[in-house]
């Protein structure tokens, strides 16, 4: 009789801790999903505040004429890594007394897997730190580049970067990059790590030791987001953009490469940036 009784109670105090866990673990998944919706409401309601921002005939423009143009950006240091440096010059010249020049002198060191260890040699726009504040997609950029540089086989350029988050760690960008086999082409799109096109010929080789115009227009519309980038007035890639909540917070031009790439130079000239009604005429 006692052992019956024994069971009967063992059993029931089993049953009571899983009963109590259930309920405990309910409650810890309640919490989460609770925290997570917050999370979601918060980034819908900052999302939908972009969204909503006007346009004001927004431009930033810039010859590389002084490093003030770009107060107050933040600006990478010379020697970064010690292997890539950048300075204005008077080297090569295509408006002006200066370009902006950046240049590698050595492999950048090797890194564990996830870190960025990319040469880097620019100033960048912030431009929700400046006075005209971050600009209102769409928008339209052109700038003219000099490029001297081998790239090898699984290697790039970078000719430029748009991000849509104003935090030190631009977390959704937009590149417009130059591939080993010589050809113009947007990056990260339509997502993060991506490159899907919706128009990408290849038809176009990028010319080296010479000044060449490259232009985009660039909608971060959370639902409609595109961009498209031509090569002195030639469309060369197009795609759809997932991600951006319309507007522009920073962007930087310059030198910006893969570590195993151990010498080249970029020169930059005559840098525009303006807030435009719509692509379409692009």
């Amino acid at each position: 009789m006692k052992k019956i009784k024994f069971q009967f109670f063992f059993f029931l105090f089993i049953i009571l801790e899983i009963f109590f866990f259930i309920n405990c673990r309910k409650q810890e998944d309640d919490k989460s999903l609770l925290f997570l919706f917050a999370a979601i409401s918060s980034g819908d309601a900052a999302c939908n505040s972009k969204q909503s921002k006007t346009q004001n005939n927004r431009i930033f423009n810039s010859s590389f004429e002084s490093a003030s143009e770009f107060s107050p950006s933040y600006i990478v240091p010379q020697n970064y890594q010690s292997s890539a440096s950048h300075d204005l010059s008077t080297d090569i010249l295509r408006t002006g007394t200066y370009s902006h020049k950046g240049w590698i002198y050595g492999k950048g060191p090797d890194c564990a897997s996830g870190k960025n260890c990319n040469h880097r040699g620019y100033p960048t726009v912030q431009h929700h730190k400046m006075s005209t504040g971050s600009f209102r997609a769409p928008f339209y950029f052109e700038m003219y580049v000099y490029l001297d540089m081998t790239i090898s086989s699984g290697e790039w350029f970078s000719f430029a970067t748009f991000s849509v988050d104003e935090s030190d760690y631009w977390r959704r960008v937009i590149l417009i990059n130059l591939s080993d086999k010589g050809y113009i082409h947007l990056m990260h799109v339509p997502n993060q790590g991506q490159g899907k096109w919706t128009y990408q010929p290849n038809t176009l080789s990028f010319p080296q030791k010479k000044w060449v115009k490259i232009s985009a227009c660039i909608d971060t519309d959370r639902y409609n987001g595109y961009g498209k980038v031509k090569q002195d007035d030639v469309l060369v890639s197009e795609a759809n953009i997932s991600g951006g909540c319309g507007t522009l917070e920073q962007s930087h031009f310059g030198l910006y490469a893969p570590p195993t790439i151990s010498s080249g130079t970029i020169y930059n000239e005559d840098l525009i940036i303006k807030e435009v009604s719509s692509c379409k005429d692009f």
